[in-house]
């Protein structure tokens, strides 16, 4: 019976093993198989949380993932593969300068050596198609090995490089986030954010991503509240919905005569009578 392991590996990039004759836990570094090679990451989850992740996120190709988990790594594999990673900084500068010589426009934006030196992972940003086919010669020729030149989004090269989002934490998607999902202009609008770019978009010139981690809350207690533009019948005659609060539970209404006035959800519901109740079926 073998077992089921999710490895992670420089910056965001995860994939899939399977694992026998050795137990392993979250945290632990292993040795697994890679092209043509051997690579070392670290156990981020195993059994039945790593079979379910690779399901849920489509990162099983098939079933049972092909690679396995060779061995738990040992010290010498741990400061061989910290060596390489010391030497990526200027890997990477080389790789923009012989990109400058071709006159290409794409971004360099980070290198990761498999552990054993066989493969060179090339990230990169675009914003339109490139012919890399001769840099790509010439980059094998720079750095003698297999190159693999990766294209990645903005949002992507934000987890990558790190920083610190406007609310002056480290951005979540280079630290915790584990996947990033899309995020849709809706989202702000049902919170009742403001829509300035400016104000609702993160470091990479995205929607922020933190615009989802309330927005259920906000939809589920919006449905407690009238529609904005309906028209209720309240102590005071027939009043329209002019907004809603939904921190304050407040709603401001309009009457025929344009006067308007705020009252709480609660004091709202006991006013109407006779006419549309706010309730579940006020959906917004």
């Amino acid at each position: 019976m073998h077992g089921f392991a999710e490895v992670a590996f420089k910056s965001t990039r995860k994939d899939y093993f399977t694992f026998g004759g050795v137990d392993l836990l979250p945290g632990d570094r292993v040795v697994v198989e890679a092209d043509r090679g051997e690579d070392v990451g670290e156990v981020t989850a195993v059994g039945r949380i790593a079979e379910r992740k690779c399901s849920t996120s489509g990162g099983c190709a098939t079933p049972v993932p092909e690679k396995r988990v060779l061995r738990v790594a040992t010290e010498t594999d741990v400061e061989r593969l910290a060596r390489l990673r010391d030497e990526e900084d200027a890997v990477r500068i080389r790789a923009r300068e012989i990109v400058t010589q071709h006159g290409l426009k794409m971004k360099v934006t980070e290198a990761e050596w498999q552990a054993d030196r066989n493969k060179l992972i090339l990230y990169f940003t675009a914003d339109r198609r490139v012919d890399f086919r001769q840099l790509v010669r010439d980059l094998a020729r720079a750095f003698r090995t297999r190159i693999e030149l990766r294209q990645i989004g903005v949002r992507d090269e934000a987890a990558l490089l790190g920083g610190v989002g406007r609310c002056g934490r480290e951005l979540c998607c280079s630290t915790w986030l584990p996947d990033l999902k899309p995020v849709s202009l809706q989202l702000a609008k049902d919170q009742n954010l403001s829509l300035n770019p400016a104000q609702i978009s993160g470091c990479c010139g995205r929607l922020m991503c933190c615009l989802m981690y309330e927005h259920r809350t906000y939809v589920e207690a919006r449905r407690r509240f009238p529609r904005e533009g309906k028209t209720l019948r309240t102590a005071k005659g027939e009043e329209r919905v002019v907004s809603v609060d939904i921190l304050q539970e407040r709603v401001t209404l309009r009457d025929a005569d344009g006067e308007r006035r705020t009252v709480h959800l609660d004091e709202l519901k006991g006013e109407v009578s006779g006419g549309p109740r706010p309730g579940p079926e006020e959906k917004a």
